[in-house]
């Protein structure tokens, strides 16, 4: 995308949001994978403007410290305590201006709106220095349009003000065209705006809302409608998160369908927006592919399953498991009920079966874990089988240790194999062997136990 004509950018960030009833700030919610607020600033960051500033006051510190692990060149500005979002904007260009005036425009975002993207801010700007407007506000059209600030235009149209849903009348109440918090004003204009604001409304604050009949008086006041209204509706509480989150939801699983994907169920299936998938995969109901998962194609993922940062190749099935920050390969076969902690790496056609748990294991091609199981810190070579019940015991108390099996192997049922340790290529084990020693390519190895019994143990009242 071409760069936007922007000298700096200020995103709204201090409130607390008290209708999420939440410990932490609104802005730091989650939506698809992404806070709203790294989400809004990586749409503000796409138009690259010269200087990016994000207001904060709520837990301000918390705030700050997100905002820099999204942009480490972001512009923190404190908010005091006088409360508003035109006291927020005010203490954003004192801030930006210490080192002389700014010219130019100016953007200011609202942090709650978290698919407001980077095409519709560039389509704003645009139209914002094409039109030589003073002031562009960003629109939209609802059906409901309750909780926003109403625009009340001129008979020619022009913007006259925007009135706040607690400060409008009924004639006003009854306007359907409503401010998304969104706006671009040239830098001067916005200086001599913001400098009067008055807090005479229901709230006490200082509306940036009010900055706009001072620039209407200074200059001309304009509006962009929102191509997508969904793009730039904001969230006050969690039953409007859910809402717009299973609407955008539907939309990511609509798009992976016309591209080729089979979803069975789209309201049971959650995709986030960096996921990736190939053509002819399947995803069955219920299930969550979080991240960067990456899945080839026809590949068969669910049902009830979740995959967080997970790469499964062409050909693979995943079935009613968690798979994590793990690559599967072509043709492999997971689950059901497996459990794939970070770092295994699976070669191709092999298998972890029911109720098997990996960590950190590489798995060779067409080797199989087939059930009840643990596999940590371990290395299995090509065409090995694991039998049920074998426990590589990876941690002594201090260190974790690595276990390593060779090629063409046969491991008993119910093995324990204890770290550090080496097993060669072509070995097999006696079922319930428990393996401290390294074991040379081509050999059998098995633990022996004495079994002992012990008849009439229980006294007769118990029998």
């Amino acid at each position: 995308m071409a760069s936007s004509a922007v000298t700096a950018a200020i995103i709204l960030a201090a409130g607390e949001g008290t209708r999420m009833r939440s410990k932490k700030p609104k802005v730091l919610h989650t939506f698809a994978g992404k806070t709203f607020l790294n989400r809004v600033m990586d749409s503000v960051k796409a138009l690259d403007p010269a200087t990016l500033a994000v207001v904060v006051h709520f837990q301000a510190e918390r705030v700050a410290a997100a905002a820099r692990s999204y942009d480490a060149d972001v512009t923190i500005v404190n908010q005091d305590d006088i409360p508003g979002t035109g006291r927020a904007v005010q203490c954003a260009m004192a801030q930006l201006a210490a080192d002389g005036p700014l010219a130019g425009p100016v953007l200011i975002a609202a942090s709650d709106m978290p698919l407001l993207d980077a095409d519709t801010l560039s389509k704003l700007v645009a139209f914002h220095n094409e039109s030589g407007n003073g002031a562009t506000v960003l629109t939209t059209v609802l059906d409901d349009p309750t909780g926003y600030g109403r625009i009340i235009r001129d008979r020619e149209g022009n913007v006259l003000r925007i009135v706040e849903q607690k400060d409008a009348n009924r004639s006003e109440l009854a306007v359907q065209e409503v401010n998304t918090s969104v706006y671009v004003f040239d830098a001067e204009l916005l200086a001599r705006a913001i400098a009067d604001l008055k807090s005479n409304n229901a709230q006490g604050e200082f509306y940036l809302t009010d900055a706009l009949e001072t620039a209407r008086a200074n200059g001309k006041v304009g509006a962009f409608t929102a191509p997508d209204p969904l793009s730039v509706e904001g969230v006050n509480d969690r039953v409007q998160l859910a809402a717009l989150a299973k609407a955008h939801n539907r939309r990511v699983c609509e798009a992976w369908m016309h591209s080729g994907v089979t979803i069975l169920d789209p309201e049971t299936t959650w995709i986030e927006d960096d996921v990736e998938i190939g053509r002819d995969a399947t995803i069955l109901p219920g299930t969550f592919l979080q991240g960067h998962t990456v899945i080839g194609e026809e590949a068969v993922v669910g049902p009830y399953s979740t995959l967080i940062d997970a790469t499964v190749d062409a050909e693979a099935v995943v079935e009613r498991s968690r798979v994590q920050e793990s690559h599967i390969g072509r043709a492999t076969n997971i689950g059901p009920w497996t459990y794939l902690r970070q770092g295994n790496d699976f070669g191709e056609e092999a298998k972890a079966g029911a109720f098997v748990e990996m960590k950190k294991a590489h798995i060779g091609n067409g080797t199989k874990v087939p059930h009840l199981s643990y596999v940590g810190d371990a290395q299995l070579g090509d065409h090995t089988n694991v039998g049920g019940g074998t426990i590589t015991a990876n941690y002594d108390g201090v260190h974790k240790n690595r276990t390593t099996i060779g090629a063409g192997c046969h491991i008993g049922a119910g093995n324990l194999l204890v770290a550090p340790v080496e097993v060669g290529d072509n070995v097999t084990s006696g079922a319930g062997s428990v393996i401290r020693h390294a074991v040379p390519d081509d050999t059998m190895v098995y633990s022996e136990n004495t079994q002992h019994n012990v008849e009439g143990w229980k006294p007769a009242w118990e029998r």
